[in-house]
């Protein structure tokens, strides 16, 4: 990518991750061509090159650039609450509203599991978010309203259970938001108790 992009610049790129998580999620990746990108947008090879080396490194971005858009929607949810079991309320119910109006990427991060390739950018997202929800979960140990388990582990099981219920009933169902993120912060809260 070109380090200094104009504002116009910096619009075509985001329309082309844009074009390209919409595809990627309704045909897959390796079905998906650069060919095929261009041309639901409209411009020619040439402008994806200019922002992109490969097809491979436009997916990466997509799943470093969805990534930092949930911690930045997670963060403003949580904002300065002192409570550290409302933060992990906060943040459940802030990821699955991002994971709801964000079906592709959803897809996109399930697809890219599946290759190797992309394994070294979907560990650091996790080892950052799993570090995120591990650090709410140390200051509820502290404060005695969290039984005194491993914190890494327990965040894992709330992230298990957002990315399980994500699947089965916002993207495969389409449940109310509501319904799906009352269940996941019950579930965790209460299974978080000592």
């Amino acid at each position: 990518m070109r380090d200094h992009l104009t504002a116009r610049g910096h619009e075509r790129r985001e329309q082309l991750l844009s074009v390209a998580a919409t595809l990627f999620a309704e045909r897959g990746y390796h079905p998906t061509s650069v060919a095929d990108i261009v041309t639901a947008l409209g411009v020619g090879k040439g402008v994806f090159y200019w922002y992109f080396s490969s097809k491979e490194e436009l997916l990466v971005e997509l799943l470093r650039s969805s990534h930092h858009e949930l911690r930045k929607r997670q963060q403003a949810a949580i904002g300065d609450e002192p409570d550290p079991l409302r933060r992990i309320e906060l943040g459940i119910r802030a990821s699955l509203a991002w994971f709801r109006a964000h079906r592709d990427y959803f897809s996109i991060i399930q697809l890219a599991a599946t290759d190797e390739r992309f394994a070294p950018v979907l560990r650091g997202n996790e080892d950052v978010a799993l570090a995120d929800t591990a650090r709410h979960v140390k200051d509820a140990v502290a404060d005695g309203v969290i039984a005194d388990l491993d914190p890494l582990m327990l965040a894992r099981a709330i992230h298990g259970v957002i990315g399980r219920l994500t699947r089965d009933y916002l993207i495969e169902r389409d449940e109310p938001i509501e319904l799906v993120a009352d269940l996941a912060v019950a579930f965790c809260l209460r299974g978080l108790n000592p």
